[in-house]
Formats: structure tokens, C-alpha cells, sequence
């Protein structure tokens, strides 16, 4: 198996740095051109960069942006935001972007996953499921920043998705995003038991053992997280942080 990438997640809004709980009340906490510089000395694995409201706004990627970022980038890219269309991914790789990450899309139209991996190759393919808990039990996947419910249950729609053809899958729990007390663990052996393509988690990461169990665990491909590498302290001061490779080891085994 594949050493699994450790992947910190920038979320962007109005050109800047954001971070949520929930997915509501954004706080910005910076320049993302800053964070990228900050993560290159650091040596990430990967890095994933979401406009959080370019598909809830139906507007088109921010072309400049993304340009930007991946020039300043030294790791694999993952960028994921208002994608809908063969074109647009086309125009995003050729800015040097390594991944596109499609969520809304691929739920409103699933064959376009096929037509984008046709075009750039299925490992460059990221669908990322937002999963949220139903008031009566059971999940649900959402779109547009939680705010639309799609009826689909996120363990059959990951299965559609592998046959489909993604390369890869992200999975978001909204309950978890930003509280930092862990990974929602019960949707994710749901979803590792029903799939064979890499799957990262993303959610929920407050320390690095967190990070180890789900890793030690699942043994997914990959873990995101957002505050954990962004905020400091138990009073979430900003401070970009990444551990160093002897703390990354020590998550393996």
C-alpha cells in the first residue's frame, strides 16, 4: 500500500483564507498565497484548496487565483470549486494543477466524472462527498456548503462513484469540520468497507493522534485537515504548522 499523505486543507473565500465549524460562520485567518509559502518550507505532501462558494454561487473558477497558487506550490495541488465542465478542468490543469476536486457536479451530473477523467486521467480525479448525520439516524449527502440535501446515502453513492470512474474520494463530515475532537469514524468504516479506490478523510483531525488512529485503522490513502494546520493552542491562535518527518513517521506505525 501506498505511505498515506498527510494534506493540509485551505479553504478560500473572497480570496482569502478561511475556516469554518460546520460549515457556517467563516473566519479569516489569512493570505492563502502566504499559507502556500509557509507550506513549501514545510514540506507538505499535498495540498488541497477549496472555494467554498464558487459552486453555491454558480460562478466560474477564479482562473487568476488558481494560477497563483499553483505557481507559488511546490506539492501536488488538489483544487476543487465551481468545476461543472470538461473546459474548466482542462483550464485548471494547464495552470499546473495536479487534481480536481468536484462535490455539487458530481452529484447533479455523475457522467461527468467519466468525461473529465477521459480527458486528464482517472487519478486526477477527487470527488469529495460531504456527508452530514440525519436527525433520525443515518447519513445524507449535501452540497452547496450543506445547505442543499440530495437524498443520496453517501455509502451507495461512493460505490457509484468508484464504478464511475474517480480516482479518488474525499469524505467531509460537516458535523466535524472545524469542532477538532476527532474523525467521525462510523461513516468512514462504512465507506472503506464498501470501496477499493483511495479514499481521504477530511473532518474532525484536532491532533496528530487522531491523525495515527484513522490511519492505523483504515489504513486510508490520506488525511486532511484544515484547523489542525492552521490554528495553535487552545485558544486557536493563527499559526501555520505541519509535523516534521519524525512525526510523520511515528503516525505510520
Amino acid at each position: 500500500m501506498l505511505r498515506p499523505r498527510i494534506i493540509p486543507c485551505l479553504l478560500v473565500k473572497d480570496k482569502g483564507l478561511v475556516k469554518t465549524v460546520k460549515f457556517k460562520d467563516p473566519k479569516y485567518v489569512g493570505d492563502p498565497i502566504n499559507a502556500v509559502r509557509i507550506f513549501n518550507e514545510k514540506e507538505v505532501d499535498e495540498l488541497m484548496v477549496l472555494d467554498i462558494d464558487a459552486s453555491a454561487e454558480n460562478r466560474e473558477p477564479d482562473y487568476k487565483m488558481i494560477e497563483n497558487l499553483a505557481t507559488e506550490c511546490r506539492m501536488p495541488l488538489c483544487y476543487g470549486g465551481g468545476v461543472k465542465t470538461v473546459e474548466q478542468a482542462q483550464r485548471i490543469f494547464s495552470l499546473g494543477v495536479e487534481k480536481i476536486a468536484l462535490s455539487s457536479a458530481a452529484v447533479e451530473d455523475i457522467t461527468i466524472i467519466k468525461k473529465i477523467a477521459a480527458v486528464v486521467g482517472v487519478q486526477s480525479v477527487i470527488v469529495v462527498i460531504d456527508v452530514k448525520k440525519k436527525v433520525f439516524g443515518g447519513y445524507e449527502v449535501v452540497i452547496y456548503n450543506g445547505l442543499k440535501k440530495t437524498g443520496k446515502d453517501p455509502v451507495k453513492f461512493a460505490k457509484e462513484l468508484q464504478e464511475l470512474g474517480a480516482g479518488e474520494l474525499v469524505i467531509n463530515s460537516i458535523d466535524n469540520d472545524g469542532v477538532m475532537r476527532g474523525f467521525d469514524f462510523e461513516i468512514i468504516d462504512k465507506i472503506r468497507q464498501a470501496i477499493t479506490i483511495p479514499m481521504t478523510v477530511l473532518g474532525g483531525a484536532g491532533s496528530l493522534d487522531d491523525i495515527a488512529r484513522v490511519i492505523r485503522k483504515h489504513r486510508v490513502i490520506g488525511v486532511a485537515a484544515g484547523s489542525l494546520f492552521v490554528f495553535k493552542g487552545i485558544y486557536k491562535a493563527v499559526l501555520i504548522n505541519y509535523p516534521n518527518n519524525k512525526d510523520k513517521n511515528a503516525l505510520f506505525f
